[in-house]
């Protein structure tokens, strides 16, 4: 790890701009732009959080104007004295004074340095440093907001407030070990009991909240699943607003997964455009398809892709809601003449089925909360469960080709290459996440770091409870609560420094000036 004590500098913004930021931190950070500034006063006998006009001069030869702004310790980003050269975004400009500033006895600084003396000088915990760079990478409102209120502390806070309570319980155990001649409980054993299961709640609702801070901040990953033409890669494209992935007539062109980013509604999304699922002899296809399965399984949402011109014909009567009319969200088979769609021919994971996800062979209620008459066709229920934060999109495209065909219920109507139905579609990705809580100020877990150690904080609340239930004895009792809270603590590091290998980790993927 580099030394705390040398100054670094660094410059804080992207080349390419009409002005650009050199940060500077450390016990010589005045004394060293002073070597090279010209200004009314020296930047050393500057007060903190003021603002000089000056040059920087090499050799007696100016090479910019530019305004010094001067921060004090401790009272600055690091804790450290601080100065920031504001200075035109040249890239001879900024390379010059890097260099004038080296001279001038500064080092570089490593990526992620500047934030990393924050957390080494206490300006910020270990989930907030981690935030910083959650901030700089957001590139959408949640993304934004979930960072925001992380490095605001919000994150923290509710950890500090779970570590506290069960430092209290641990005090109050502890306090019976001098006490344990006279036999005297401190700590009430039903009101242990309580605590900690509420706890408990707590953690398990912060670990809950992991695959939507993880989607937030990565982007929600949706899978576009199908048969071969049935229009993935149009759809991608129409999504994308752009050429994104080759389209062809000829079956099996998507080999590969082709990933494209956009924004909706304030919330990014990952779209996967996939090789179609059919049997093939095609070694290479065959791999693509593979890759297809594998971008199922980690997909938040699946959207299945199907080909009106492939689905069964069907009377459609004068009053039956058309594909070209009814493209909205949780459409109603009209009884006895909706198109029969084929079942599924790819699985999804085991773990649990979104309620609201797909129907069931129960009852008659579509993934759209729509119930569909019971003597329509139904969609054909997969055998298989989602995950709670995974939903099922079922999506029938060229309607355009097939006027008249009736909407079966909970599925959407599309015209990926007209562009027909895309906004409903639209809508219906952003309803797939929930960024209430978010917006709302609530903690949301969004690192797989964080995950684990909570993972571990409820098993480790789980053994205390367990021990509990034994009756063991205060001392015992009091170690099982203390593995708790070291593993909460763990997140934040509040109470330590965290090790060196968790700290590369971390701040090796910051940018350099951050």
């Amino acid at each position: 790890m580099p030394s705390d004590r040398e100054t670094i500098v660094a410059p804080a913004t992207a080349p390419g701009g009409a002005l650009a930021v050199v940060r500077i931190s450390g016990p010589e950070a005045l004394a060293c732009c002073d070597r090279i500034f010209r200004g009314r006063q020296p930047l050393a006998a500057a007060e903190g959080y003021t603002v000089h006009y000056g040059r920087i001069v090499d050799d007696g030869r100016t090479v910019d104007d530019v305004l010094a702004t001067v921060f004090r310790a401790p009272r600055s980003y690091t804790g450290e004295d601080a100065v920031e050269l504001s200075c035109h975004g040249s890239s001879y400009v900024v390379g010059e004074l890097l260099r004038l500033l080296r001279e001038a006895g500064c080092r570089t600084a490593e990526p992620g340095e500047f934030t990393l003396r924050a957390y080494l000088n206490g300006k910020m915990d270990l989930s907030q440093a981690e935030a910083v760079a959650d901030l700089i990478a957001s590139s959408s409102r949640a993304a934004h907001t979930m960072a925001s209120t992380q490095m605001r502390g919000g994150y923290s806070a509710a950890l500090d407030t779970l570590r506290d309570e069960l430092l209290r319980l641990t005090a109050l155990l502890e306090l019976e070990l001098d006490f344990s001649e006279e036999e005297v409980e401190f700590a009430d054993r039903g009101e242990l009991r309580r605590t900690m299961e509420r706890i408990g709640g707590e953690i398990a609702s912060l670990r809950g909240s992991f695959a939507l801070g993880n989607a937030l901040r990565e982007g929600v990953a949706v899978a576009i699943v199908g048969a071969p033409n049935a229009g993935k890669s149009t759809l991608l494209n129409r999504l994308a607003g752009d050429e994104r992935a080759m389209v062809s007539d000829i079956a099996g062109t998507t080999r590969d997964v082709v990933e494209e980013r956009v924004v909706i509604d304030q919330v990014l999304f990952r779209l996967l455009d996939t090789a179609g699922l059919r049997t093939t002899d095609d070694r290479l296809e065959r791999m693509g398809i593979e890759r297809t399965h594998s971008s199922i399984a980690r997909a938040a949402v699946v959207v299945r892709l199907l080909d009106a011109t492939a689905l069964d014909e069907a009377a459609t009567p004068d009053d039956a809601a058309s594909f070209g009319d009814a493209t909205t969200l949780g459409g109603t088979a009209t009884p006895n003449d909706a198109a029969t769609l084929p079942a599924p021919d790819f699985s999804l994971r085991d773990e649990a089925a979104a309620p609201d996800s797909t129907a069931t062979r129960d009852d008659a209620t579509t993934h759209h909360g729509t119930a569909a008459p019971k003597d329509a066709a139904p969609l054909p229920p997969p055998d298989f469960s989602l995950r709670d934060d995974q939903r099922l999109l079922t999506v029938i495209n060229k309607i355009d080709l097939r006027p008249g065909l009736t909407l079966p219920a909970g599925t959407i109507g599309i015209s990926a290459r007209e562009g027909r139905g895309i906004d409903v579609l639209r809508a219906a990705l952003r309803a797939a996440v929930d960024t209430e809580a978010l917006y709302h100020g609530d903690a949301v877990v969004s690192h797989t770091r964080h995950y684990a150690a909570l993972d571990e904080a409820g098993r480790a609340l789980d053994a205390a409870l367990a021990a509990l239930d034994q009756g063991l004895p205060a001392d015992l009792l009091s170690e099982e609560i203390r593995a708790v809270i070291h593993h909460l603590g763990s997140i934040t590091s509040r109470g330590a420094i965290a090790s060196e290998e968790i700290l590369a980790s971390i701040f090796s993927k910051f940018c350099i000036g951050k």
